[in-house]
C-alpha cells in the first residue's frame, strides 16, 4: 500500500511507527523533503544510522542537520568524484574515500562524534573506518532543524536540487552519544538494537514537504 503525501506540508501529529516501511524520493527538486523531530536539542555526542539506496551518480546530502549559528551542524554528504562520504560537524568536516557506494541496493552507514574527543567514525555497510579529528571547539547546541532529502545551506533553507537525495531512505535513527561497535553492527545486520533515543524509526514525528511518499520497504521473495 503506498501513501502518497504531496501537500504543501503534510503534518504527522504524533511520532508513527515507520518500521518496514520507507521513504521515497522520486525526483530531484529543492523542495521535496522530510523535517524530523527531535527529542533533544544539544548534543554532546551524536551517532546517525540509516539505509540509503539510490541511482545517483553525482554528489547529494544523505543527512542534515542545521542550527542558527551552523547550517553543517552535522551533516553527511556523498562526494561522487572522490567516493567519499563526508561528514561535517559545525561547519568542519573531514571526508572518507573510496567507498563502493553501488547503485541500486541498500546501503547502511552510521556515523559517531564526540565533543571531548572530537573524533568522527563512519561505518559502512559493516566496515568501520579510521576515527578521523575535526576541531569542532565545543558540542552542538542550539534550535536544530534535522532534514532528509535536501542539504540545508542556512537554518532551515538554502536547498539546491543539484545536491537532493533522490532515491528511497530508511531505518533512520539518532542517539546523543556514540554507540559501542557491537551496536552498530546489530543495527548492521538488522538484529535488535536499542533504538534511536534522539531520532527512533519505530516512533518518529515528522512533516514532509513536497512530493515524498512512504511505502512498504522491499523484500526479497522466498
Amino acid at each position: 500500500m503506498i501513501l502518497l503525501l504531496v501537500m504543501l506540508t503534510a503534518c504527522a501529529a504524533t511520532p508513527q511507527d515507520l518500521s518496514g516501511k520507507m521513504f521515497i524520493f522520486p525526483q530531484q527538486t529543492n523542495t521535496a523533503r522530510v523535517r524530523l523531530t527531535a527529542s533533544t536539542q544539544r548534543f554532546v555526542a551524536v551517532t546517525v544510522c540509516h539505509r540509503s539506496f539510490t541511482d545517483l551518480k553525482r554528489d547529494h546530502i544523505l543527512f542534515s542537520l542545521a542550527t542558527p549559528s551552523s547550517a553543517n551542524g552535522f551533516l553527511i554528504f556523498w562526494f561522487e568524484e572522490n567516493k567519499g562520504i563526508a561528514p561535517h560537524v559545525k561547519n568542519r568536516m573531514t571526508e572518507y574515500k573510496g567507498w563502493d557506494y553501488k547503485s541500486n541496493m541498500w546501503h547502511s552507514i552510521c556515523t559517531t562524534w564526540d565533543s571531548e574527543s572530537e573524533l568522527v567514525q563512519l561505518w559502512f555497510d559493516g566496515q568501520p573506518s579510521i576515527k578521523k579529528f575535526i576541531s569542532s571547539g565545543s558540542i552542538i547546541s542550539g534550535s536544530t532543524i534535522i532534514i532528509l532529502g535536501q542539504e540545508q545551506d542556512s537554518h532551515g533553507g538554502g536547498f539546491d536540487s543539484k545536491q537532493c537525495f533522490v532515491g528511497m531512505m530508511s531505518d533512520v535513527h539518532m542517539w546523543n552519544h556514540t554507540l559501542s561497535p557491537c551496536e552498530i553492527q546489530k543495527y548492521m545486520d538488522e538484529l535488535n538494537f536499542t533504538p534511536g533515543n534522539v531520532l527512533n524509526w519505530s516512533a518518529l514525528e515528522f512533516q514532509i514537504t513536497g512530493r515524498v511518499l512512504i511505502e512498504d520497504k522491499q523484500k526479497n521473495c522466498d
